[in-house]
């Protein structure tokens, strides 16, 4: 008996694969509706699954709005180095030669 099937080659296996269409971006609309109506009934639960749904969704989801939170950052970083050099030039031009001069004058004595 097993030398019988010693000659026989096994068949090969198949593999039954079906597509399923999976729209992202339907499912993510029917989340935040959910959230939306969780939000009406102020749920504490609700809360817990907005703060969850946004740490599994990242950054990327909400790639404009943080887009413009570093426009706004960078801009408030230029402003205040802007400012750092007004009053740092200020101060060369004010206070230096006051500086300069009372260096000088004791450094003589």
């Amino acid at each position: 008996m097993a030398l019988l099937r010693f000659f026989r080659v096994p068949k090969h296996q198949q593999y039954d694969y079906k597509p399923r269409y999976w729209d992202p971006k339907k499912e993510e609309l029917k989340e935040r509706l959910a959230q939306i109506e969780q939000l009406k009934n102020n749920d504490a639960e609700a809360a817990k699954a907005r703060i969850s749904s946004g740490f599994r969704r990242g950054y990327q989801a909400n790639n404009v709005s943080r887009k413009g939170q570093v426009l706004r950052s960078n801009l408030v970083l230029l402003a205040i180095v802007g400012i750092l050099v007004v009053f740092t030039y200020m101060f060369l031009t004010v206070y230096l030669p006051e500086i300069v001069n009372m260096v000088e004058s004791k450094g003589v004595q």
